[in-house]
């Protein structure tokens, strides 16, 4: 999925790619870095279906992994096509770190540009 306009055209030299993919690095403004996941639960009701086999949901959470390990967060239904994009901008994020690494790698072995002085 592309998030940005008017990018349909290939950028040519490394540098035109690196800055293509930093513009639209700077338009995953919704992005979020973790996983949906279904969950089905079971309630506190003693006599509920959800005990013989037929529980509640599914449900929708975002599961994150952070410093102190993963914590899910529920998403309403409401916002569960918000937070798939989300999701999948935060996958797209990804594939920009990697390919902006490997550009900048290549970058790198390039004989540096000459300063243009501005007297």
């Amino acid at each position: 999925m592309l998030y940005t306009n008017g990018m349909n055209k290939k950028p040519t030299s490394l540098r035109d790619q690196r800055d293509a993919l930093l513009a639209e690095m700077a338009s995953l403004r919704g992005l979020l870095n973790g996983s949906l996941v279904q969950r089905y639960s079971t309630c506190s009701r003693k006599n509920c279906a959800c005990h013989s086999g037929s529980r509640h949901g599914p449900r929708l959470y975002l599961a994150v992994t952070g410093e102190s390990g993963q914590r899910q967060s529920y998403v309403p239904a409401a916002c569960a096509a918000r937070a798939a994009d989300g999701v999948a901008q935060g996958r797209r994020l990804r594939a920009i770190v990697r390919d902006l690494t490997a550009l900048n790698l290549r970058l790198l072995r390039e004989p540096p540009e000459e300063e243009v002085s501005h007297e």
